[in-house]
C-alpha cells in the first residue's frame, strides 16, 4: 500500500509539473517591470484634476488660470486623457485599469497603515506585516519577490531596484537580497547599478525634492542606463515626487509629477517595443504605495487616521494582459500584485509564500 501511494504521489507531482510548464510555455511574458508613483491618488488617474484643488487655498496654485488652462476639461474622461494621456490612449485600449471606485472597481491596502514603508513591503512581498509600523530604516524582515525571482534559473543578474527614496535598501534589504540599487544612498551593504557618472553628479549638484527624495528625472535617465547595459529581465521604479508634491500642498507641482510619470511609461513602453530583447515580451505594472484623504483638506495626507487613503489603483499592459480596459467590477488589493508578478513570468509565488495574496488572474489571460 505504502509503494502504491508513493506511485501516486509521484505521478501528481509529475502531472503538476508537466500543467505548471505548459502554463509559463503560454504565456508571452518574460520580462516585468513594476512602475510605482508614490501616493498618487486614483481620483487623479480615473477622473483628471480636482476643481476644488486648483486653488490657493486647498492647492497651493498660484496661478490657477495657467493650471486650469493646462488641465481642466468639462469631464472626467477629457480630463483624465489630458493629465495621462498614455494611459488613457494605449493602456485604456491595450491593457487594463483597476481601481475607479465610481465605477464599482476597488483595489484597497490591506496594511491598515496606508503609507510607505508598509505599502511597499505589502507590494513586494504579498502581504502585510504589523511589525513594519514605520518609515524608519530597518532592513525588512521579509522575502522580496524580487529576490525571490532573482534565484530563479534565467533571472541571476538580471535583476534590479531604481527608487527616489533612501528607504528602498532597506524596504529591499539589499544587505540579505544582494538586489543591486540606484542610488544606494551611501549604504555601504548595497550595491549600487552603475549609471552614467553626469547622472550622480547631477544627483549630488542638485537640491533634493525633500530631504529624504531625489527627483524623478533622475530615476528614468538611470533606468534608461540600467536597461540598456544590463538588459535586465525583472525590475522595480520608486517615482516620488507626487507624494512629495501633494504633502508641500503643490497642486499644481503634484499634476505636473503625474503628467510626466505619465510620460516615462509611455517612452519605457515604446523603447521596449523597440528592442529584440523586450518587444511583444514585456509586462508593465504601474501603481502606487498608497492612496491620499479625498476632501479639500485631507487630499495632502494618508495615514490610518484617514481611511480613504487605502484606495489604490493598478495599470497594466502586456503581451499576457486581456485588453479589457478601465474594470468596473472586481475587488483586489495591493498585496495581489507579488504573486501576480511571478504568476506573468510562469511561477508559483504562493508555492513559497503561502500567505501571500494569490494572484489577479483576470490581468493573466489568453494573450491577445
Amino acid at each position: 500500500m505504502r509503494k502504491l501511494w508513493l506511485r501516486i504521489f509521484a505521478v501528481a507531482v509529475t502531472l503538476f509539473a508537466v500543467v505548471a510548464g505548459s502554463a509559463a510555455d503560454s504565456l508571452k511574458t518574460r520580462n516585468v517591470f513594476l512602475i510605482i508613483s508614490d501616493g498618487y491618488r486614483w481620483q487623479e488617474v480615473f477622473t483628471g484634476a480636482d476643481d476644488p484643488l486648483i486653488s490657493l487655498e486647498f492647492g497651493g496654485v498660484k496661478d490657477t488660470n495657467a493650471l486650469r488652462a493646462k488641465f481642466w476639461r468639462p469631464t472626467p474622461e477629457a480630463r483624465r486623457a489630458t493629465l495621462m494621456p498614455f494611459f488613457w490612449s494605449e493602456i485604456a485600449h491595450k491593457g487594463q485599469l483597476l481601481g475607479n471606485q465610481n465605477k464599482g472597481s476597488f483595489v484597497r491596502v490591506s496594511n491598515e497603515r496606508n503609507f510607505s514603508y508598509p505599502g511597499y513591503n505589502e507590494i513586494v512581498t504579498g502581504f502585510a506585516d504589523p511589525r513594519i509600523d514605520s518609515n524608519a530604516k530597518k532592513l525588512n524582515p521579509n522575502t522580496n519577490v524580487f529576490e525571490w525571482i532573482e534565484r530563479h534559473e534565467g533571472f541571476r543578474g538580471k535583476v534590479g531596484i531604481i527608487g527616489t527614496w533612501d528607504v528602498f535598501p532597506y524596504i529591499f534589504n539589499c544587505d540579505r537580497s544582494k538586489l543591486p540599487i540606484w542610488p544606494a544612498w551611501g549604504e555601504t551593504f548595497a550595491t549600487e547599478i552603475k549609471v552614467a557618472d553626469i547622472i550622480n553628479k547631477l544627483v549630488a549638484d542638485t537640491a533634493r525634492i525633500g530631504h529624504d527624495v531625489v527627483h524623478d528625472s533622475f530615476a528614468i535617465h538611470a533606468s534608461w542606463e540600467y536597461i540598456r547595459r544590463e538588459k535586465p529581465r525583472l525590475g522595480f521604479i520608486g517615482f516620488g515626487e507626487t507624494d512629495e508634491f501633494a504633502h508641500q500642498t503643490h497642486y499644481d507641482q503634484y499634476l505636473l509629477s503625474a503628467q510626466r510619470v505619465d510620460r516615462f511609461v509611455g517612452e519605457l513602453w515604446a523603447y521596449f517595443q523597440s528592442m529584440p530583447e523586450y518587444r511583444d515580451q514585456t509586462t508593465l505594472i504601474v501603481t502606487a504605495d498608497h492612496g491620499r484623504g479625498k476632501s479639500p483638506i485631507t487630499w495632502r495626507g494618508h495615514g490610518s487616521d484617514i481611511p480613504e487613503s487605502d484606495g489604490d489603483w493598478i495599470a497594466i499592459l502586456g503581451p499576457d494582459t486581456p485588453a479589457l480596459g478601465e474594470r468596473t467590477d472586481g475587488r483586489n488589493n495591493q498585496a495581489q500584485i507579488a504573486s501576480t508578478i511571478a504568476a506573468l513570468l510562469g511561477l508559483d509565488y504562493n508555492r513559497f509564500f503561502s500567505q501571500a495574496g494569490t494572484p489577479i488572474h483576470e490581468l493573466i489571460g489568453a494573450s491577445r
